[in-house]
């Protein structure tokens, strides 16, 4: 299994707000870990979803054949194929590693 990273103060993203209710353990580790990385809560719940994500390996199947589906009619209409950006791509180079158990019940 991958580790989970977070680079310290690396919270300037452009972010869509998402409306959600999580545990009260899981919110306190996040805001405990948002303490120990000096980010913020949007940054440190961003990261965990985009690991979450890469992780899930019928998902990614799944996003792999949506994109493959978009990409031959995008090609059909245009004649010139679509490159898209895999998920698994990171924003920032990580430097501090911390357990992907950490935001778990």
């Amino acid at each position: 299994m991958s580790k989970f990273k977070i680079e310290h103060g690396a919270s300037k993203f452009n972010m869509v707000q998402l409306k959600t209710n999580i545990e009260d353990t899981i919110a306190q580790d996040i805001d405990l870990m948002a303490a120990w990385s000096e980010n913020d809560r949007k940054y440190i719940v961003n990261e965990l979803l985009r690991f979450a994500l890469t992780q899930e390996e019928e998902f990614l199947k799944y996003k792999a054949s949506l994109t493959a589906n978009t990409t031959r009619s995008a090609s059909g209409a245009k004649g010139v194929p679509v490159s898209a950006k895999p998920a698994s791509e990171p924003t920032a180079k990580p430097n501090v590693t911390a357990s992907s158990t950490t935001a778990q019940a």
